[in-house]
């Protein structure tokens, strides 16, 4: 009787923590009256739906902006704004990312990423264009300038991700942490902050209303099952080949304290793109966008100037 005392107690215990810690999506229409600018935002793209931001002179240079992993079109926040003054400044969630559904085909690897890619600039009416990319946005970024040189007329890496990691081997598929799964069910706001931090090298940069909305568009309903779904899918390949092909001039722009994905990396970047030029951002972490964009914004237009 003792025993079954004790269990009943453990099993209540339990039950109780994961009420209290259990976190529920946030509905759509909650989340697009606080994030969407616009319904017109919401466009039907390659069979999904994405969030797009379109500013700036329609007949301007084009610029793309893609961000990272569980991040959103508001990372480049700061840039957009003054680059629209000269160029068409185009900014996306990733399906199933931001306010951008999961996608209807269920597939994130990049091959489908840079099809949403094309997809959008053939919806925008856009035939070339500068394609920006930050950490897996970079990654999906010199994969499209490989495959489609013929889109792309300068390339931005910040930040890319694509090199082999201890966590991550080439043609292999990557085994999704438990811990990881269970934040589809459990996702405290000190949790997300706490992952968030490492992206900064200054600290100061990732404030209350930042870990915030990072917060909000992680519940979005669906978002937590397709970060997973990307992570699953995602097979690393050598790299080199395909930088090799690229024929677009490169910017490389890397925070010296990029504590994700090393500055050392950026070396083998420069000597597998052919016309590749490194920016160095000391003291500065994974996210310049956010951390210095002054400083990141102003090598971005001497590299497009």
């Amino acid at each position: 009787m003792k025993t079954v005392l004790v269990v009943a107690c453990i099993v209540l215990i339990l039950a109780l923590v994961a009420f209290l810690l259990w976190t529920p999506d946030i509905d759509r229409a909650s989340l697009e009256a606080q994030y969407l600018r616009s319904p017109t935002d919401m466009i039907e793209v390659a069979g999904t739906r994405l969030d797009v931001r379109d500013d700036g002179p329609k007949d301007a240079p084009a610029i793309v902006l893609l961000h990272g992993f569980g991040s959103s079109l508001h990372t480049w926040e700061a840039w957009a704004g003054p680059l629209s003054a000269d160029h068409r400044v185009v900014r996306f969630d990733l399906p199933g990312s931001g306010l951008s559904p999961p996608d209807a085909t269920g597939r994130y690897d990049d091959e489908r990423s840079v099809d949403v890619l094309i997809a959008l600039l053939d919806r925008l009416g856009i035939e070339r264009a500068t394609v920006v990319g930050n950490s897996i946005g970079g990654r999906i970024a010199w994969t499209f300038a490989a495959a489609h040189p013929e889109r792309v007329d300068r390339l931005v890496l910040v930040s890319p991700d694509g090199f082999a990691s201890p966590a991550f081997e080439y043609g292999r598929v990557p085994d999704v942490p438990a811990t990881v799964k269970l934040m589809r069910y459990v996702l405290p706001k000190p949790l997300v902050t706490m992952s968030l931090a490492p992206a900064y090298a200054d600290r100061s940069r990732l404030t209350d209303a930042v870990a915030a909305r990072y917060y909000d568009l992680l519940r979005a309903p669906g978002v937590r099952d397709a970060m997973i779904a990307r992570m699953r899918q995602t097979v690393r390949l050598d790299p080199v080949p395909r930088l090799r092909s690229i024929r677009a001039r490169t910017l490389l722009l890397w925070g010296t304290e990029d504590r994700l994905i090393p500055f050392a990396n950026a070396t083998d970047y420069v000597a597998a793109i052919p016309d590749a030029t490194l920016v160095p951002l000391p003291g500065v972490g994974h996210l310049p966008q956010e951390e210095a964009p002054d400083r990141s914004l102003a090598a971005l237009r001497a590299f497009l100037d």
